[in-house]
């Protein structure tokens, strides 16, 4: 029989054309998932702190010693390390969040 012959029988008799189903992770996998993802998360802030403070670093260093590449870099990379922290945060939130929905 056709898949469009039972899609539209179901639909003739009022019943639903996609099954009822509940995605879920199974239970062995609950714990060890949401641990590592929380271990990632915080691992990438902390090194996105670490490299903002290297990057205030060398804008110091940079503008003691008159080296304005030096200063300038440690500029991109407070930046970066701004941009990085913010991703991480969002991407963190955003797995969690979907990674709740399944529980």
């Amino acid at each position: 029989m056709s898949h469009l012959h039972q899609a539209t029988t179901l639909l003739a008799k009022g019943g639903p054309v996609v099954p009822e189903f509940t995605p879920k992770l199974p239970d062995s996998l609950q714990g060890p998932t949401g641990t590592i993802l929380s271990y990632t998360a915080g691992g990438g802030l902390a090194l996105a702190v670490l490299g903002g403070l290297v990057g205030w670093a060398c804008v110091a260093i940079g503008h003691n010693t008159e080296r304005g590449t030096l200063a300038s870099r440690g500029k991109s990379g407070i930046i970066y390390s701004l941009i990085a922290g913010l991703g991480i945060g969002v991407t963190s939130s955003l797995v969690m969040a979907f990674y709740g929905m399944a529980n």
